[in-house]
């Protein structure tokens, strides 16, 4: 009885063990890492687009302020 369950926590194990060997050989055979200067390219694309998203945000908040100190300044 006892010993099923060695058997069964051993087998879990093993596989754990295997699961991690094949993401290991995965990472270091089969993916394909970007190169230098596609990285480059891909870090500069992202700074653009950020720096664009905070500007529109900050046109926004500027905007509706003005629009609600307009308001307030109704009454």
């Amino acid at each position: 009885m006892f010993g099923a369950n060695k058997n069964k926590e051993k087998t879990t194990d093993m596989k754990f063990v295997e699961s991690l060997k094949e993401s290991y050989e995965e990472l270091v055979h089969k993916v394909n890492w970007p190169t230098r200067k596609e990285l480059s390219k891909s870090a500069v694309l992202v700074l653009i687009a950020s720096i664009i998203l905070a500007l529109i945000v900050w046109l926004m908040d500027f905007c509706f302020e003005s629009i609600m100190t307009f308001v307030y300044g109704l009454f």
